[in-house]
């Protein structure tokens, strides 16, 4: 493991639009940069039989999960030549329309930054103990598979 600090990348409930856009403001004073990717991961609706998504409650074993994502982050930053990158993903309740995960990676060109942020969503979702649980509109619910 880096000698890097391990970044909090969980935060309770929704990401905030507010959040995201003052993220993405943050970075106007970085001149060096020329292209932002951005993933924002948002809750569907999706029909369950006769009921539907109305939220996902996600819950994750966050020591390990950040750990996980500082591997990933270290690992991502040796491969593309990033300026930033942030993380984040929703825990606890997260209603449909709402947004969970939000990346965002920065670089001096944009093929680096696209292929960054789309190589950290895949194995976010492949690799970090995060769960969720599907609350259906009978009020049932459903365990979600990561797709």
């Amino acid at each position: 493991m880096s000698a890097k600090k391990v970044k909090k990348v969980f935060m309770d409930g929704a990401i905030q639009p507010e959040f995201i856009a003052a993220s993405i403001a943050g970075h106007s004073a970085k001149t060096e940069i020329g292209a932002h990717a951005i993933f924002l991961g948002q809750v569907r609706a999706d029909a369950r039989g006769g009921s539907w998504v109305t939220a996902i409650e996600y819950t994750a074993y966050t020591e390990m999960a950040e750990e996980v994502l500082h591997r990933i982050r270290e690992e991502t930053f040796s491969k593309y030549p990033l300026s930033c990158m942030h993380i984040y993903h929703g825990l606890g309740t997260i209603r449909a329309g709402e947004i969970s995960l939000f990346v965002f990676t920065s670089s001096a060109h944009r093929n680096e930054a696209q292929e960054a942020c789309r190589e950290l969503v895949e194995r976010i979702k492949a690799e970090v103990p995060v769960w969720g649980r599907e609350i259906l509109s009978d009020e049932t619910y459903i365990w979600k598979e990561n797709q």
